[in-house]
């Protein structure tokens, strides 16, 4: 959970809304109901007997008030609830797997079956360059060291949310003016559909910018500098995954983690959160460590490839602070050139249990693919999205 925000929160009126919300629900609902055929208000309306007109008065008058005239019984309604036909409902072979199609709002399809397990994989050739023109048969996904079989495959340049978690502990302060550069630029490579939020943290998270694609707010976040504190680098990335799980409103989602030292503050361990982003929706991690000596940071380094290479992410450190802006271009272009790869597992997933998970290319004209996703999931805890 992060740190309730500083005075700029800008969300702060969140439950006067939600209330707002809830009461115009109640009414529309209510509504609704009184309109409905077989509602209790229509039965009780047909029972009402209308009071007698007295004997002088002719019902047929123009003259008379339309609340005076008498009611015409209205004639049976026809039942218009017809069992829908088979062009109406989408089958395997039109949907191209069993599952669910569901439309984000930036109009991409996403195809997903609730057992499905969903990948999202760079591919790298023997020079270290992104291979995107490879198809569905050039891939075998293994579980547990079993083949899979591939329910969906696309390799498309689809909108992704993003959580920006920057250190802005003490020994940031000088470093912070090159490190929003470096990801206001990035923001900038990315595709524009991308919805981002910022997470600045020292001893506690902050969440200093909710899910936006303004990148004029990304800058304003970013630029809230309170350097000081310790770094609470653990407690940081759990809050953000969550907030990933629960508000982002992308299928693929990514987590960009800059720091310059090692977690001395966090509660949870670096194997909590590991652990609460090993899920079969979890985010792919990336990470830039601006470190100091080797010796000294090295403790730093392990866990920042432990979180990207779990999660299928890559961990980067610069050697000095002109490299960092360099960095975040090379992860927007990793980001916008993965193969999206879902299959349904052949050990149901309510078994529950870590699956270890290995994704193998192959194709003629190219040696050695190498290929990064994450290298498992714990089966059946999804988290829960919005």
């Amino acid at each position: 959970m992060f740190t309730p925000k500083r005075d700029t929160m800008h969300l702060r009126n969140k439950p006067v809304l939600w209330a707002s919300f809830c009461l115009v629900l109640v009414l529309a609902t209510f509504s609704w109901a009184q309109a409905q055929p077989g509602s209790q208000g229509q039965q009780d309306q047909q029972h009402v007997q209308p009071t007698p007109l007295p004997s002088d008065v002719d019902p047929s008058d123009p003259a008379l008030p339309v609340w005076m005239r008498p009611v015409t019984p209205a004639s049976p309604a026809k039942n218009t609830n017809t069992p829908p036909s088979a062009t109406n409902v989408p089958s395997n072979q039109q949907q191209g797997q069993t599952g669910q199609v569901t439309k984000d709002k930036s109009g991409f399809l996403f195809k997903k079956d609730v057992e499905e397990v969903t990948l999202h994989a760079t591919v790298l050739d023997q020079r270290q360059h992104l291979v995107t023109d490879l198809g569905q048969r050039n891939f075998v996904i293994y579980e547990d060291d079993q083949p899979q079989q591939i329910t969906h495959f696309t390799r498309e340049d689809i909108p992704v949310s993003i959580g920006i978690i920057v250190d802005n502990s003490g020994s940031m302060r000088d470093k912070r003016a090159a490190v929003t550069r470096a990801v206001v630029n990035l923001v900038k490579a990315s595709n524009q559909q991308d919805e981002v939020f910022v997470v600045n943290f020292n001893d506690e998270p902050y969440l200093d910018q909710d899910f936006t694609n303004s990148v004029d707010l990304m800058h304003e976040a970013l630029d809230r500098v309170d350097s000081r504190g310790g770094t609470a680098l653990y407690d940081s990335v759990i809050a953000s995954a969550d907030h990933l799980a629960k508000g982002a409103r992308r299928e693929k989602k990514v987590l960009l983690v800059i720091t310059d030292g090692e977690d001395n503050e966090s509660r949870e361990s670096l194997e909590q959160a590991i652990r609460s982003v090993q899920n079969d929706n979890g985010p792919t991690i990336y990470t830039i460590g601006i470190l100091g000596s080797e010796g000294r940071e090295r403790r730093a380094k392990r866990a920042l490839e432990a979180l990207s290479v779990q999660t299928g992410g890559v961990a980067f450190f610069p050697k000095n602070l002109n490299e960092v802006d360099e960095i975040s271009q090379a992860v927007a272009r990793d980001i916008r050139n993965q193969y999206s790869i879902s299959y349904k597992p052949s050990n149901p997933q309510t078994n529950g249990g870590y699956r270890r998970v290995k994704v193998v290319a192959n194709a003629p004209g190219y040696k050695d693919l190498q290929v990064r996703t994450r290298s498992g999931y714990f089966a059946g805890q999804q988290r829960a999205s919005k």
